[in-house]
């Protein structure tokens, strides 16, 4: 059986996600069906159709996120005891020792991954170079355009 690894907060946007699908988009595409089959020959009805697809779609992703939930290992970073070392759900800073650019992420599983929040995917390259690091660590990850090399700054259970 496949584990999936969220954060709390991740699991309750899943939980948000499937509540929403169940109660307003699933009633939705069922009245757009039933007020499409009323318009006639559903071979050519193209508004029908459409519907199902959603409906399809719709399905498939209350049955995925039903899926991840009940296999999820929803992990609580406050509830880790501080002892500096990167694990999942730790929110790092880092400096690109050759730009000496400063960027900040924080580690959460697949599903909560969005480079815009600054938070990326513990399968990730640099979270694996980072997993088990401290302040002060070097961590080099082999990216497409060569190896970069990361220096820990800080590391913070928030």
């Amino acid at each position: 059986m496949v584990s999936y690894p969220m954060t709390l907060q991740g699991a309750e946007k899943l939980r948000s996600e499937l509540s929403e699908l169940k109660s307003v988009a699933r009633p939705r595409v069922i009245q757009a069906i039933a007020e499409a089959r009323e318009h006639g020959d559903l071979k050519e009805n193209a508004e029908y159709h459409a519907a199902r697809e959603e409906q399809g779609f719709i399905e498939g992703r209350i049955a995925d996120i039903e899926g991840k939930l009940s296999n999820a290992q929803v992990i609580d970073i406050l509830d880790l005891t501080p002892n500096g070392k990167i694990v999942f759900g730790a929110t790092v800073e880092l400096i690109n020792e050759d730009t000496d650019e400063k960027v900040t992420y924080q580690i959460v599983g697949d599903d909560e991954a969005d480079l815009k929040e600054n938070k990326i995917s513990v399968n990730s390259p640099v979270a694996r170079a980072l997993i088990g690091k401290v302040e002060g660590d070097v961590a080099s990850v082999d990216a497409p355009g060569g190896i970069i090399e990361y220096e820990v700054i800080s590391v913070k259970y928030i």
